[in-house]
């Protein structure tokens, strides 16, 4: 689009909340805490994939999820500090 911004780049800690208009695959909202951007992969323009974990209504990590989103869609709860790692104390996913 003419004059918008670029989306920013996806950092570990970010919590991302994924809807419909990240991807189709989102027709039940998510939320995800990203671990990184898998920069190795070469989507098409305007899209990433980030591996992060799922996240329940408490905030604790449920599942691992590898996810393919549209940049533009993605809307984001809470950005980690630049240089900073993902937050201390976070659960990691539960075996089920």
């Amino acid at each position: 689009m003419a004059g918008s911004q670029p989306a920013p780049t996806f950092r570990a800690g970010d919590v991302l909340h994924l809807t419909r208009a990240a991807s189709v695959q989102f027709s039940r909202p998510i939320v995800v805490r990203v671990i990184r951007e898998l920069t190795d992969r070469h989507p098409y323009h305007g899209w990433s994939w980030i591996e992060g974990y799922e996240l329940d209504a408490r905030g604790t990590a449920v599942a691992k999820r590898e996810l393919f989103v549209l940049r533009d869609g993605v809307r984001w709860l809470s950005r980690a500090p630049a240089g900073s790692a993902a937050p201390p104390g976070r659960a990691a996913p539960r075996d089920r």
